[in-house]
């Protein structure tokens, strides 16, 4: 797990841990990016499954209630099934542009 930071972004890449793995990892040290914008990046991955996106769904909800940007990036996963709850994207510039526009749309007080 590789994490860097890009302004008010924490981009978390996994590279070898299972879902499950990561996900308890990012619980354990949340702490440590909780008032930052979060960017997970599952591109190095060879499959992702609908079950591995839900597992973020908890994560990703407290972090939103927290008026933060929560964006899983990947292209292994069937985006038509995702739940509505979760934003996953294919990459990682579409992840910026969800990011800034949710901030402009925070900023405007929607």
């Amino acid at each position: 797990m590789i994490f860097d930071k890009d302004g008010n972004t924490s981009i978390i890449t996994q590279e070898k841990a299972s879902i499950i793995e990561l996900v308890k990892k990012i619980d354990v040290l949340y702490e440590r990016f909780k008032n930052d914008n979060i960017i997970v990046n599952l591109t190095t991955l060879n499959k992702v499954s609908l079950q591995d996106i839900v597992e973020f769904l908890q994560l990703s909800n407290k972090h939103r209630r927290a008026k933060h940007s929560f964006v899983i990036v990947t292209s292994k996963a069937n985006l038509n099934e995702t739940p509505d709850e979760i934003i996953v994207v294919p990459t990682m510039q579409e992840a910026r542009d969800i990011i800034e526009m949710e901030e402009i749309e925070r900023d405007l007080g929607f």
